[in-house]
């Protein structure tokens, strides 16, 4: 891949030895540092993400689309597991902070690999929900997710969490994803995708900054 081709093990800069040692190394103190700070709780759900993005979500990528789902589970764990840090309990806020930002990966990564397919390909990955790639099918795909994002970016006020001022933000800043998935669905131009991946790049910080603002 082009996207990848200066990338240390790519170059043959660093060996997969070394690069699998300093990953568990890496994993290994993360996982120590989680205990000493946060305690069990916030340590299995960093094991629980790890092993999922390692074990399950990277070798899955060459196989099937389905990569996107599972990798999206470990993809939404930061803001739940930071929400269990803090506060040292699980419930109903950190699970709508993950819902969030799990549903959100879809248009957002979807729009990346339409965007990046050629590349993708050349790794042998193929990560459009439609086996057509880039055809209607995944555009359509694309917009149903984005609409999906509205009302569940939109949870955390409904269920008292946050105020309204960050219901008001998840709408219009849903609202700007939806209008490029709009447009990718009719053109189905690169362009649009463009458009709509850096429209969720947007969307992540402003939202969930805004429910931090919105609570204090």
């Amino acid at each position: 891949m082009q996207r990848t081709a200066d990338r240390p093990l790519v170059r043959g800069s660093m060996s997969t030895g070394l690069a699998m040692v300093a990953a568990t190394v890496a994993a290994l103190a993360g996982l120590v540092i989680l205990w000493s700070a946060f305690g069990a709780l916030t340590t299995i759900l960093g094991l629980l993400s790890l092993f999922l993005y390692v074990a399950l979500y990277t070798p899955l990528k060459r196989h099937s689309p389905w990569a996107v789902f599972v990798g999206a589970f470990p993809g939404a764990f930061p803001p739940m597991l930071g929400y269990v840090a803090a506060t040292g309990s699980f419930g109903l806020g950190p699970g709508l902070l993950f819902a969030m930002q799990f549903m959100w990966q879809f248009p957002h990564f979807w729009a990346i690999a339409w965007v990046l397919e050629e590349d993708y390909a050349r790794a042998g990955f193929r990560l459009l929900p439609s086996t057509g790639g880039s055809d209607r099918t995944s555009a359509f795909l694309i917009l149903l997710y984005t609409l999906f994002v509205i009302p569940i970016g939109m949870l955390p006020w409904a269920f008292g969490f946050t105020g309204v001022v960050s219901m008001v933000v998840a709408l219009l800043a849903g609202l700007v994803m939806l209008v490029p998935a709009w447009q990718l669905y009719m053109t189905r131009d690169r362009k649009d995708a463009r458009r709509l991946m850096f429209s969720s790049f947007i969307y992540l910080p402003v939202v969930q900054l805004t429910y931090v603002l919105d609570k204090l």
